[in-house]
């Protein structure tokens, strides 16, 4: 008699999983961890389908070496949902499944809590809920209203709405109807206040799940979350797949971010996953943001999502006045106009905090000299290095590489004109040391955040009245609620206005109302002041005068113009290689495949460059597939696919990105 054959999800570009022997007398083994033999290597699967019919001759195949696990880590419903996301992203099933696992379950270790977390987590009721106001309670009870089936409900409000606390009596209803809750935030640094302010109201039974946590934190985590003692779960992108039995209810916090997707090995996006699993678990799904993305503002329009307006603030601040600085012709100390020392000064004599937002990390992104125009750049990228003061050297951004500071030029030897050109986080900290040495500084970026423990630090340092003046980057824009600021000085806001990616524009916007919405959130009125060479651009005029509702309607305009999404769908295929010629010539190997199939409403365009084209060693190249209608674009992605799978290219890196929100 034929022994039964399994098909197990292993790691490796195994799209659909491969096929093993099962072990004499097993039980099911569906959902559970397995190891089997891959190669020379043993390595851990987990098993995806049982009793199949192989394609291949049962001589050929290998047995399943052992069983780890007792009990399933996957229910059949978390099973389905991580192989839609390998269909939909066209990624190998055992990628994805090694994705949504905690490190060590990967590495076989036992699913099983520690002494440490035996103790069971209790869940309690705070009676300290805020008040809400009248336009909170009607969002409130129209989100209720939905509580017991699928739907994607759209809460646009102005930041400072009390989007959090309308969350908070949501997940309140699903905890006492004995579910759990789902809550996906964008960063890591939004994670410590927001389970804070959960444990507040809900005690003991909030669990995180976010790339700060060590390997064994982790698992345990999971396995909380697993056997449902964790009530609510909150995480970063990630967290989407953690096994919880009893959800009742998701919430995805500045849905818009970018954060969301995943640039790298299975490149989903953790918004969309978010809801394709609350459609399969017929649950509700709360998407919040003041600059909701243009994607769900098109699906507002299309009938898909219900769309929930929060215009003002909660409590007694008001939104912040804006002002437009005019840099042109101005004088500039350290890259601040007269106009904006002159606001930074009249804040700090009245006590307040002064948030000044510059997008570029380290001292000056170019080292050039003076003589011949020679400027530092990276071997290994497309890119300058940048200077770094606080340790000095040159850093690569991209690729991480670092060198020593240059003590002659190379190109011509003179070794007094050496110049730093631009500005970055680090010199505008120590401009503004000497403009205002009285006060405190504190900057926040990447650099500064990077010792374990010293983000909490810097934030418990800003919430204490601490710093006077905070620097930093979109690291501001991600959620926090300073009470103390009631200035914010956006110090160049050219960079977002023009760019080769469509979606510039969009995220400039975004950008800029996120970070003036860190002004006036307590009871004195904020301000914004914006430096701009490009005062009269029509968009940015519209986004300060009308308002982001305004901005987001004229740019769906543009993009059904020109047939960009959400009015179009997009997949990448993305290549790289040591040698550039090998990179184009597979594209357009790929592009003529794709061309003599005849596929019906596909427009593919390139091979291009990536707009970085050079990266880590790599030459970058790209390809770029457009349909009017997702499924012919899918359709596609299956022809191409099977083309990768009958190339060699092994001296090609290649990935297939749907929905690209990057086209570099």
């Amino acid at each position: 008699m034929d022994k039964p054959v399994i098909r197990v999800a292993v790691p490796g570009p195994f799209l659909h999983g491969l096929d093993y022997i099962e072990p004499d007398n097993a039980d099911s083994l569906l959902g559970k961890r397995v190891w089997v033999p891959l190669g020379r290597r043993k390595v851990v699967g987990i098993v995806i389908a049982e009793n199949i019919q192989s394609e291949y001759e049962l001589v050929k195949l290998k047995a399943v070496e052992s069983v780890i696990d007792e009990q399933p880590l996957f229910s059949p419903l978390l099973m389905q949902l991580l192989q839609r996301v390998a269909e939909y992203y066209q990624a190998a099933i055992g990628e994805v499944f090694y994705t949504a696992m905690p490190s060590q379950l990967c590495d076989g270790k036992a699913f099983s809590l520690q002494k440490k977390y035996k103790a069971e987590l209790s869940l309690s009721f705070s009676e300290s809920r805020l008040n809400l106001n009248h336009e909170q309670q009607q969002v409130l009870d129209l989100c209720a209203k939905q509580q017991n089936q699928f739907s994607v409900q759209l809460i646009e409000g102005v930041t400072g709405s009390g989007k959090t606390e309308i969350y908070l009596q949501l997940i309140e209803k699903v905890l006492k109807a004995d579910k759990q809750a789902l809550v996906l935030v964008p960063e890591i640094g939004l994670t410590p206040q927001t389970i804070e302010r959960f444990e507040a109201r809900f005690g003991q039974a909030v669990v995180a799940l976010h790339s700060k946590l060590n390997d064994s934190e982790k698992r345990q985590h999971w396995y909380l979350a697993s056997q449902g003692q964790a009530k609510i779960i909150i995480g970063t992108r990630s967290a989407v797949f953690a096994p919880m039995p009893n959800l009742g209810i998701i919430v995805v916090d500045e849905e818009h971010d970018l954060s969301f997707k995943q640039q790298n090995g299975v490149r989903y996006s953790a918004r969309d996953v978010a809801i394709m699993r609350a459609k399969m678990q017929n649950i509700p799904i709360v998407l919040g943001s003041a600059t909701p993305s243009l994607e769900s503002l098109h699906n507002v329009q299309k009938g898909r999502y219900q769309h929930y307006h929060l215009p003002n603030r909660a409590g007694a601040s008001s939104s912040p006045n804006f002002h437009l600085i005019d840099m042109r012709q101005q004088p500039l100390q350290a890259g601040l106009s007269k106009p904006m020392l002159l606001a930074i000064k009249k804040h700090l004599a009245k006590k307040s905090q002064v948030l000044l937002f510059l997008n570029r990390r380290g001292y000056a992104p170019v080292l050039m000299c003076h003589d011949c125009g020679w400027t530092a750049q990276c071997n290994n990228c497309d890119a300058f290095y940048t200077l770094h003061q606080k340790p000095l050297h040159l850093c690569c951004h991209h690729c991480g590489s670092s060198h020593k500071i240059f003590k002659a030029c190379p190109k011509c030897q003179q070794t007094e004109h050496l110049i730093h050109v631009g500005q970055g986080t680090e010199q505008l900290e120590t401009a503004l040391g000497k403009l205002f040495p009285e006060q405190k500084i504190l900057r926040l970026d990447r650099d500064s955040t990077r010792h374990k423990g010293s983000l909490d630090q810097i934030l418990k340092s800003v919430h204490q009245r601490e710093a006077d003046i905070i620097v930093g980057t979109q690291m501001l824009a991600k959620g926090h609620h300073f009470e103390g600021v009631t200035l914010v000085g956006i110090i160049d806001m050219d960079n977002g206005l023009f760019s080769s990616d469509f979606r510039s524009i969009e995220r400039a916007g975004q950008l800029l109302i996120q970070v003036a919405g860190r002004a006036g959130r307590a009871e004195q009125k904020g301000e914004v002041y914006i430096q701009t060479h490009q005062p009269e651009h029509p968009l940015l005029l519209t986004l300060l005068k009308s308002g982001y509702a305004e901005f987001s309607k004229q740019l769906l305009l543009e993009r059904e113009q020109a047939s960009w999404p959400p009015f179009s769908y997009l997949a990448l295929l993305r290549a790289e290689a040591l040698d550039s010629k090998q990179v184009f010539q597979f594209l357009h190997q790929a592009k003529s495949y794709l061309q003599q199939a005849e596929l019906p409403h596909l427009q593919i365009l390139g091979p291009a460059p990536a707009l970085m084209q050079k990266k880590a060693r790599y030459f970058r190249g790209q390809l770029l597939l457009q349909s009017q209608d997702r499924k012919n674009l899918h359709i596609a992605l299956k022809t191409l696919q099977a083309y990768l799978s009958e190339m060699e290219t092994h001296k090609i890196r290649c990935a297939i990105d749907v929905d690209p929100l990057e086209m570099g």
